[in-house]
């Protein structure tokens, strides 16, 4: 990918729940990375059927390979997920575990909704794991929300609405500066090996 091409950045929500808040914070970071002129699409993975990761034979379940090339082309990826216990998600590191190095060395955001400020921490768990990992570019500023950061209709109020949008702006920054720094040493990206 060239810096001058569309840059796909992908949107995952997480959340199972059918009313989920954190699934509306995804779909207002897509709403925010289309208004930036990107390729921004939206998975849902209430819609994918995913097995529990086993180490085995579950990677080569029908939905795993399919998901793994959408974030494997993604330039970013923002990762929505409820809290739950004081960490995301169980889907949440499902995914990673199921679609591994497709993370390798492209910009995480993520945008998370829990009960209570407390657990304002739970996203470092996994995010370590994809920078430890895979080489990700995690995002220092996330969002974290809460039911009082969103509107009686379900919607983000707007203040939780710019965070959102600064996040979204700030993940295409990012993954537009990795594109030009990959573009001028000649290479997509460094061989994916283990720590130096």
């Amino acid at each position: 990918m060239s810096a001058a091409s569309p840059l796909p950045v992908l949107v995952v929500s997480c959340s199972l729940n059918a009313s989920s808040r954190s699934h509306r914070l995804a779909c207002a970071a897509r709403t925010a990375l289309r208004a930036l002129d990107v390729d921004a699409e939206l998975i849902d993975l209430r819609e994918w059927e995913l097995p529990f990761c086993d180490g085995g034979g579950s990677y080569e379940h029908p939905s795993v390979a399919p998901l793994a090339g959408r974030i494997e082309r993604a330039a970013a990826v923002l990762v929505a997920a409820p809290v739950y216990n004081y960490d995301l998600n169980a889907a949440a590191k499902n995914l990673v575990e199921l679609t591994g190095s497709a993370w390798s060395e492209k910009p995480v955001g993520f945008l998370c909704t829990a009960g209570a400020r407390s657990s304002y921490m739970s996203p470092i768990g996994l995010a370590n794991s994809l920078m430890f990992d895979f080489r990700s570019l995690i995002i220092p500023r996330f969002v974290y929300a809460v039911k009082d950061d969103f509107e009686a209709d379900g919607e983000p109020a707007e203040p939780l609405r710019a965070r959102v949008e600064q996040l979204a702006r700030t993940a295409v920054a990012l993954a537009r500066a990795l594109a030009r720094l990959q573009a001028s040493n000649g290479t997509e990206s460094e061989a994916k090996t283990g720590p130096d």
